[in-house]
């Protein structure tokens, strides 16, 4: 057949109707879904949530495959488009490509035009670039037909970046990477405080960076394992498909519900990433008692913050499930990592004869850390609620809410977040009073870590007055979870300050 018949008979098709089935897939997880369209040239470009399975899809993997069948001719006559699909994201672009839709179908206009869809970049306009269309007719002497496009044809090097780029970035997302503030405070913390002890005792020598960088790797292996586990588990109690109001800082990483993992593989990573800190602690364990599994406060750190990790919602014990998800998060990133960071890094002064662990301090120490990265987990849990609720997981944010029928006053939830807020920096405050009668168990300069005050002071008003604004009875509740995320960022923010303002407090206070 003659290209341009080809291109005449495939442009009749393209005419006939103004829908088109996509298909779309990241390892090994299809997905499929009809979107209206228009042409523009030889592409087609569609509008669709940046939040849906195929638009998360794309992102990852733009190649894509598409059946376009006139009216009333299903499975006779139509197109198999296969192309490279991206999203629009030049504004000219985006305004001409939305006119060209809304030529085909004012059904979307409302999402198109909705200032929050936008600002939160929720609206998308995708184009699709075609490589190869295969014509179908079997009514035809010549049923099929291809007509490719070698310009839009990616070469095989730039298919292989792309693919490796794309697939680090797809394990990046799946253990959270962003979050790992929640590991590096702990572990700088109990290292600058195992420093200070071995400076105190004239032992600075015996400090190792090695050690630390291997101390640090350990840990965030169990931050990512446990992020991971949480995600599958999550996952089979449906949680997470549940959850209508998920971003960036709940809800999960939705690898498995936007199907960019198998849950299989995620359940496999994160007991991998288990097994690895495993081995780094025994490692570790072995140098400091010479066996493996020899008696220390080490391996049973080691043994409580694998624990904690694995079960914070893992069958059958759920944690998480039972209330004490929020006490788990505060052990295992606070006392558990400074303590199990200070022991490694002081070890090597242990060997001497009569040498003792001075645990009390990075014990003292972990406290403020342990509440604060316990609130980024509460403030969370207000998004979470309803299906937290809906599988039985009794949060305290579920416990303190009152909950009357599709009326929900969080209050009593938001008032303990506050509470703790400021108990945390008054701690902070009586951690310096300590330094300063007793060098031994803090430093005088602890003080400074209150610096992020006027944040918190900060926080506080916004929680307030978005509570006020929940409690509006014309309040659209549809939107409004997303107006507590600068909340949910700040607390976040203020966990990573404070904890690293305590540790240089430390730092200052044993240099003085």
């Amino acid at each position: 057949m003659e290209r341009d018949e080809l291109d005449r008979r495939i442009a009749s098709v393209l005419d006939s109707t103004d829908r088109l089935f996509l298909s779309t897939a990241v390892d090994n997880n299809p997905s499929a879904s009809a979107v209206f369209f228009a042409r523009d040239g030889q592409d087609l470009v569609f509008f669709t949530f940046t939040t849906t399975r195929k638009a998360e899809q794309i992102r990852y993997n733009p190649r894509v495959q598409a059946m376009v069948w006139p009216r009333g001719e299903e499975g006779i006559r139509g197109v198999q488009i296969e192309g490279e699909c991206q999203r629009i994201t030049d504004p000219g672009e985006v305004e001409r490509v939305r006119e060209l839709l809304l030529e085909v179908t004012p059904a979307f206009q409302s999402y198109m035009d909705d200032p929050f869809l936008a600002k939160n970049g929720i609206a998308g306009y995708y184009r699709l670039r075609p490589t190869a269309i295969r014509y179908i007719d079997f009514y035809a002497p010549q049923k099929f037909a291809w007509r490719e496009y070698p310009a839009n044809q990616p070469s095989d090097l730039k298919v292989f970046l792309r693919s490796a780029k794309n697939r680090l970035a797809l394990w990046v997302r799946a253990v959270r990477a962003p979050f790992f503030t929640a590991t590096v405070v702990p572990v700088v913390l109990g290292a600058v405080i195992a420093h200070a002890d071995l400076a105190a005792r004239g032992a600075a020598s015996l400090w190792n960076w090695p050690t630390f960088l291997l101390v640090m790797l350990g840990a965030l292996l169990a931050h990512a394992g446990t992020n991971m586990a949480n995600d599958y588990f999550d996952h089979t109690s449906r949680n997470d498909e549940y959850n209508p109001y998920f971003s960036p800082f709940n809800g999960g990483s939705r690898m498995i519900q936007a199907g960019l993992l198998p849950a299989w593989k995620v359940l496999f990573a994160a007991l991998s990433c288990f097994a690895a800190t495993a081995a780094i602690g025994l490692h570790f364990n072995h140098r400091i008692t010479g066996s493996i599994l020899g008696n220390s406060p080490l391996l049973w750190i080691g043994v409580a913050g694998i624990a904690l990790g694995l079960l914070y919602t893992g069958s059958p014990v759920r944690l998480g499930y039972r209330g004490l998800g929020e006490i788990s998060i505060a052990l295992g990133f606070g006392p558990v990592m400074v303590l199990g960071t200070h022991y490694v890094m002081f070890s090597p002064y242990l060997r001497q004869e009569g040498a003792t662990w001075p645990w009390l301090t990075p014990l003292l120490a972990s406290v403020p850390v342990a509440i604060l990265i316990m609130l980024v987990v509460w403030i969370n849990q207000f998004q979470d609620l309803l299906a937290d609720k809906l599988v039985g997981k009794n949060t305290w944010v579920v416990r303190l809410a009152e909950v009357h029928g599709e009326r929900i006053r969080y209050d009593k939830p938001f008032r303990c977040y506050g509470a703790f807020l400021y108990a945390t920096f008054a701690y902070i405050l009586l951690l310096s009073a300590l330094g300063v009668v007793d060098r031994s168990l803090s430093s005088p300069a602890a003080w400074i870590a209150v610096l992020p005050v006027p944040l918190v002071i900060r926080m506080i008003r916004w929680g307030k007055e978005w509570l006020r604004r929940w409690d509006d009875p014309q309040a659209d509740r549809q939107r409004l979870p997303y107006e507590l995320l600068r909340v949910n960022a700040s607390t976040i923010a203020v966990h990573l300050a404070t904890g690293l303002l305590l540790a240089l407090g430390f730092w200052i206070g044993y240099r003085g």
